[in-house]
């Protein structure tokens, strides 16, 4: 089985390939730099490997939640390669992707991203017969309104526990058995995720896969960001 990996939804770009068992990997915390490293970094994974990309299976993706263009960005590169090869997606949630960088004796997981704006990504996760499963919903909200159950201690992964000034991490700390505030998703967590999801069949047609923005105002916020720039241009 032959997979290849996009992670570009936060500061960190990452590309992965899975080649029967092996993983090899480029990360680097770029920001501003995704688009320019990603596809380069598939070639040279490829490359290195001996897979030509006729010879993969699937693409996988980090869906998001995170930054908008570099989710966007995972999405129509994944999802050109799978086109042109005429293969099956398989996304994967960010943030469960991020919940793998949590220590290998923590089953019970809240991850978190740093949205901006005030705000940050959050989903809990625990591990039920080796596999993560996410409780509740994943959201997007103030840190000072992200809760956990009463009764159960949690592992705080990601960047979302330093924002703003690390409010989250100061709220649950009586809950949270420790916290890794530097964490980011990588490619090869994604992988982790999408080798069992293509097992089960789980793969799907390109043009099917949706970002996951939680933020619903995206969308206006560019379109307002573009009438700006059109209105300084006409202005000039």
């Amino acid at each position: 089985m032959k997979l290849l990996a996009f992670e570009t939804a936060t500061e960190a770009c990452s590309v992965a390939l899975y080649v029967d068992g092996q993983v090899s990997e480029r990360f680097e915390i770029a920001p501003r730099r995704h688009a320019e490293l990603s596809l380069p970094w598939a070639e040279a994974l490829l490359a290195e490997a001996g897979v030509a990309r006729s010879q993969l299976d699937a693409i996988a993706l980090g869906r998001g939640p995170g930054a908008f263009t570099g989710v966007r960005l995972a999405i129509a590169i994944a999802q050109g390669i799978a086109l042109a090869l005429d293969r099956p997606l398989i996304p994967v949630s960010t943030l469960q992707a991020l919940a793998l960088r949590a220590p290998a004796e923590a089953d019970h997981v809240l991850a978190s991203i740093d949205a901006r704006m005030g705000e940050v990504y959050a989903a809990r996760h625990i591990r039920v017969d080796g596999q993560w499963q996410l409780q509740g919903e994943e959201i997007v909200c103030a840190p000072e309104a992200v809760a956990l159950p009463d009764g159960t201690r949690w592992f705080g992964v990601g960047t979302g526990f330093g924002a703003a000034e690390g409010v989250l991490a100061t709220r649950l700390a009586d809950q949270l058995t420790g916290v890794d505030a530097l964490a980011l998703p990588r490619a090869s967590d994604v992988l982790a995720l999408a080798v069992p999801a293509f097992q089960r069949g789980e793969g799907m047609a390109p043009e099917r896969v949706e970002p996951a923005y939680l933020r619903d105002n995206v969308a206006l916020t560019l379109v307002e960001q573009q009438a700006a720039r059109a209105a300084k241009q006409a202005a000039s």
